[in-house]
């Protein structure tokens, strides 16, 4: 059975040092960037930026059907205001254990729907977290995560509350990597997941695909040893797994199917789930 993986945060600290340095100069020369007259945060369409929406886009589907790795699967889902009002009771009926809701994108959108679902969720019974949309082009990795802290991606030692994830995915509104260098791309994540720790005494899972992260990280930063990888896949296997991770603890396997939103299966039985809410 895959277990959650931890160890010590400071055993890869020093690697990030000056990365760390350099992810906040990067918000100066955000800010400086900015062509005359662009508006200050150019995030306009946040209701249809959900967990995924760039994947699909940019990860071609083979059609493969889903084979589900050797060791028991939890069955889940996850949902943006994409979705609006979910019916929970029926969700929890078709076997869902578990579900993440959009809370946040940027410093300034709140899914309008996330307190419906995000509550409903745990109402229904199923373990319940909540999702942060990156834009890496707008502020700061800190600032984004003090921004979703503050509006619903805390957390509850209360055993049905995952720790908030991070979605990193290509960019929807311009330059696939935000216009980040591979190296102020980790730095980015680094400063979000360091505050959201700072805030919650918990890592964030990170949401990624592969191939944004070879493409935008140059397959660099080592999260593996903190951070729960959710991998998005839609080829029928996880597939190959980001820089060091050495499993994904959820899978994204498809974007529509018995549950509204996206399909995920949680690496484990519910034992497992209620580890990772647990801590």
């Amino acid at each position: 059975m895959a277990r959650l993986k931890r160890s010590p945060r400071t055993a890869r600290t020093p690697r990030f040092a000056a990365l760390a340095v350099a992810a906040a100069m990067c918000g100066a020369i955000f800010t400086a960037a900015q062509p005359a007259g662009a508006s200050a945060d150019p995030v306009s369409h946040p209701e249809r930026d959900w967990l995924g929406s760039q994947v699909a886009r940019h990860q071609p589907k083979s059609g493969a059907s889903v084979v589900r790795p050797d060791v028991a699967q939890t069955p889940g889902l996850d949902v943006s205001g994409w979705q609006g009002d979910v019916d929970w009771a029926s969700v929890a009926a078709n076997g869902a254990r578990f579900a993440y809701s959009k809370a946040t994108e940027s410093t300034n959108y709140t899914n309008p729907y996330f307190s419906q679902q995000y509550t409903g969720a745990y109402n229904a019974g199923l373990v319940h977290g909540a999702y942060h949309f990156a834009t890496p082009n707008t502020s700061s990795g800190a600032a984004q995560a003090d921004y979703f802290v503050a509006h619903g991606g805390g957390w509850s030692r209360d055993g049905k509350t995952f720790p908030g994830m991070l979605d990193m995915e290509w960019n929807p509104y311009g330059a696939a990597c935000y216009g980040l260098s591979a190296a102020g791309m980790v730095s980015w994540i680094l400063s979000f997941s360091d505050e959201y720790h700072a805030k919650t005494s918990r890592w964030p899972v990170i949401y990624t695909a592969t191939s944004w992260w070879s493409q935008c990280t140059g397959n660099t930063g080592d999260f593996s040893s903190t951070n729960p990888l959710m991998l998005a896949n839609y080829n029928g296997s996880p597939g190959p797994m980001p820089y060091n991770w050495g499993f994904q603890t959820i899978w994204q396997f498809a974007d529509a199917g018995t549950f509204p939103g996206d399909q995920d299966y949680f690496n484990g039985d519910y034992s497992r789930v209620q580890a990772l809410a647990n801590g």
